[in-house]
Formats: C-alpha cells, structure tokens, sequence
C-alpha cells in the first residue's frame, strides 16, 4: 500500500517532479489539491467558522498556505495571513496561489516580533522539507510564536523546522497537534524528534497515479501489525509444543534476575513452545515461583550451558547478563553456536568491546540496541546516533550483519534492504524491563521459525501494541509486566 512506503525529501520531490513532467498534472493543481486538502481537514478536526491563523513562508510551502486562506475566506471563515520571508521572493505556484488569496479578499500582512495569538486555529506552512541548515531570523521567531501561543495547530506537509529525512529537529521546530502530508509520506515525520512534533499524522496522495510510485520505489516503509500477522502461521487443531520451537533466554546476573524472568514469560506469552531459562543459580526459585512453565536452570561454570544451547531452538541472550567473566563466557558460548540469537543489552556492550578487529558479522542475529548501545557498537556518542537514526541503524546493520532494531520514538528495523519503522508505541514505555520483554517476544518468533525480518517487525509491532493497550488506563507508572496479558490477547487474534 501506498500508504505504508516512506521516502526521503528529495525523494519526494522527485515524485513530484515526475507527476508534473511525466504524467502532466500541472503544479498548482497539486498545490491546489495538498491546499484544499489541509483545508477539509481543519474543517474535521476544529470547530466550524473557528478563526485560522496561516503562516506562510516564500516557497511552494507557503502556497499550500495561501490556498489554504483563499478557501477559508470563500467560506467566510475569519482568516489571517503573516508572510514570513521576502514577499518578491516568492515565484511559480506559490505566487500563483498568493495572488489568487489576495483576489479572494484575504489580507496578508508581514510578520513581524510583536505578533500575537490568540483564539485561533494556526495553519504552518512556513517551510517544507527543502530545509537543510538550522532554522534562522524571522522564521525561527515565528516558530517560537507559534509555539508559544498555546493554540492548536495544523503543520502543512511537515512541521516547519524538522528535518523529513532523519526526523530531528533543525534548531527549533513547530510542535503541531497534526500534520497532513502530501504525495510520499517523508520518513522523518516518524522517528527522532517527530512525535513531539508532529501529532496526529495525515496523509493525502493527491490523487497521484500508481505510475508516478512505480518509477519510484520506496526503501523504507511505515510497519502494519495486521500485516506482519500474516507472517504467523495460523494453529493448526493437530498442534503440539514441539512444533513452536524451544526459546532458550540467556542472562540474569546476580541481583537482575528480573530481566531474565521477564524476557523468559514474554516468549511464552508469544508462542514458544517451550521457554528455558539459563541464570545464576541463586536465582532459579525465584524463577520458578514466578513462572513455573520456564524451564529455569542454574548455570555457573564453563560448558554448563551446552546441554541448553543443544535442545534450543533460538536463542536471546543479554537481559540483565552483566559485564563480568561470567557474562563473557555467557555470551561466548551463544556466540559460538549455530542457533538464531537476539543479542541486547550488556551482551552489546560486550559486543561493542570486542571491535578491536573489526565488527563481528553474523548472519543469523537480531541486535536490538538502544540509541547509548548503538552509540558504542558504531565507537560513536549518543547525540551522532539520534541525530540521523536511519544512516545509524544502517551502519549498524552493514558492520554487523543480520537484522538490527534501533529502538526508541519510531523504532527502525533494517535487515540490509530496507528499513522499517515502527508507527506504535508510547512514552510510557520509558521504564525499565521493557527491552527484557522485547527480547523475549523476539526470541520466540525465531523459535517458531520466522525470518529475522518478519520476527523483528512483527515482534516491535506486537510490543508497542500491547503497551498502547496497557496504557489506556495510563502511561505514567507503566510496567513492562503490564503489557504480558495484552501480548497474548494480540498474538491470539
């Protein structure tokens, strides 16, 4: 589906470029449908009449702005305009669509510091995704207006200061309440930065052929957990434990049994047939007291864990392993066998630390790091990483083979062809335990026999699902336990 692919600024661009010169449709009809469109949606979503504010800046952006007014004051819908940049700069169709505002009786004023809002719907159609430095001068103070007046607000194509590639902010950006875009979704209005500013997401195609996309394919896409469903074969009435693989979870060091405990119940809840845990010894009764059905057994010493790697089906190895001698051996003997891995956590950070070399490439892991665990398997920082999480999950996948899942806003799955980001999710699952219960989801896909890529995306699917459901009766105070009963509720459907 159209809606589901994703695709970089100039990208977008490109496929405007071929509607227009390819198929024929002339540019202001574009910018009078992407206009007409954000029109009908304020129309939705605020009430009938309700004053609008429109910021428009000197490119096409702007235009889809100006259209937006024109339709406003053919409605008699109370309408303002600041113009924000030059107005002689503006040429083509946005001047086109400005003169045609102003012939519908609509006042455009300069803006300027003094500005003030109030009782308004705000239109920002100041910058689109041509945008490649920081945001400066008067479109900087219009963005902080903006953003400081309290009122709702409707982005045109992208908040004005975020970047539609890599989803950071450029300086400052608009914190808009929804935001419509046009032709191809831009990937960077879900991952980074973008929750915060972009609200509820719209999309309207325009009306652009199937044609036009051909020429264009995506290479990254928007995930559909009822689509990544489809990848799970359905239960047969003959079915029987053995069918559903055996997920073996490796880690639970002194004192964070708890991860292991966690991770282990979640592969249950997503199908495993069978779950075994590997810990410290101490820590197999509590195991067992809280979930009887894992297999929990005490490992301390070298070639302990052999007989369970030899029955395991996949292995996800990490939650609450620890960075000790024990944690190494832990790690080396997952390492060393054949089987399917989830590597996360301090397995990572072991990992991170074994580059001297060079990268170790595998072809049969699933690395789930966090944007600080990227940082150090790409020897970078933290800030590096988020400021472009696609370039980041991509070298992490091309260093170390397999499939990688970078977490955090808009998670992104890339497994070397494409990458794929997560649309789920919520704030509330920034507590701890929730990468235990993913790795733990992961891990039982594999067991079950999916594909690194089809256990990664339905498996980011299925986790920030069920913590959308967990959270409907809050986010503050969610705990990664929360999410189990809803994870079995999704894998049932």
């Amino acid at each position: 589906m159209q809606e589901q692919s994703l695709y970089t600024s100039a990208e977008t661009r490109e496929l405007d470029r071929v509607a227009i010169e390819g198929v024929g449709i002339p540019g202001i009809q574009l910018m009078s449908r992407a206009g007409r469109a954000a029109f009908e949606l304020l129309q939705a979503n605020w009430p009938e009449g309700c004053p609008l504010t429109v910021f428009c800046g000197t490119g096409n952006n702007g235009g889809d702005g100006f259209v937006v007014a024109a339709l406003a004051a053919g409605r008699a819908i109370p309408i303002t305009v600041y113009q924000v940049g030059e107005a002689d700069k503006i040429g083509g169709d946005a001047a086109t669509a400005r003169q045609a505002a102003l012939d519908a009786g609509v006042d455009i004023t300069a803006f300027g510091a003094d500005v003030t809002l109030e009782d308004c719907v705000i239109v920002d159609a100041l910058l689109g995704t041509g945008l490649s430095g920081e945001v400066r001068g008067d479109y900087r103070t219009a963005i902080e207006t903006i953003n400081a007046s309290g009122m709702p607000v409707l982005a045109v194509d992208i908040p004005s200061g975020l970047c539609g590639d890599s989803g950071r902010r450029l300086g400052v950006a608009v914190d808009a309440d929804a935001t419509i875009t046009f032709i191809g979704q831009k990937r960077g209005l879900l991952t980074g930065d973008a929750p915060d500013c972009c609200g509820e997401l719209y999309f309207a195609g325009l009306d652009v052929p199937a044609e036009v996309y051909a020429q264009r394919p995506a290479s990254a896409f928007r995930l559909n957990l009822e689509q990544e469903m489809d990848a799970l074969p359905p239960l047969a009435e003959t079915a029987h434990k053995g069918r559903f693989g055996h997920a073996l979870v490796i880690g639970g060091d002194l004192g964070m049994a708890g991860a292991a405990l966690m991770a282990s119940e979640s592969a249950g809840r997503c199908g495993a047939g069978l779950v075994s845990a590997a810990t410290r010894a101490i820590h197999v009764p509590a195991l067992l007291s809280r979930r009887p059905e894992v297999m929990a057994h005490g490992v301390e010493a070298r070639g302990e864990l052999e007989p369970l790697l030899a029955r395991a089906t996949a292995v996800a190895v990490g939650p609450g392993l620890g960075q000790n001698p024990w944690s190494e051996q832990m790690l080396q003997d997952a390492l060393d066998s054949e089987l399917p891995l989830v590597v996360d956590a301090d397995a990572l950070n072991l990992l991170a630390r074994r580059c001297e070399d060079g990268p170790p490439q595998r072809g049969n892991w699933i690395l789930t790091p966090h944007p600080g665990e990227a940082a150090r398997l790409l020897a970078s920082d933290t800030a590096t990483v988020q400021a472009d999480r696609f370039a980041a999950v991509a070298d992490l996948q091309n260093r170390y083979g397999g499939v990688v899942l970078l977490k955090g806003a808009g998670t992104l799955v890339c497994d070397g062809d494409a990458v794929y980001v997560c649309p789920y999710g919520n704030p509330g699952m920034a507590s701890g335990g929730m990468g235990d219960v993913l790795s733990g989801i992961l891990v039982a896909l594999l067991a079950q026999g999916m594909s690194l890529r089809d256990a990664a995306c339905l498996g980011v699917c299925l986790h920030a699902v069920a913590a959308d459901l967990a959270a409907e009766d809050g986010m503050r105070g969610l705990l990664a336990t929360d999410l189990m009963p809803y994870l079995r509720g999704l894998m049932d459907e």
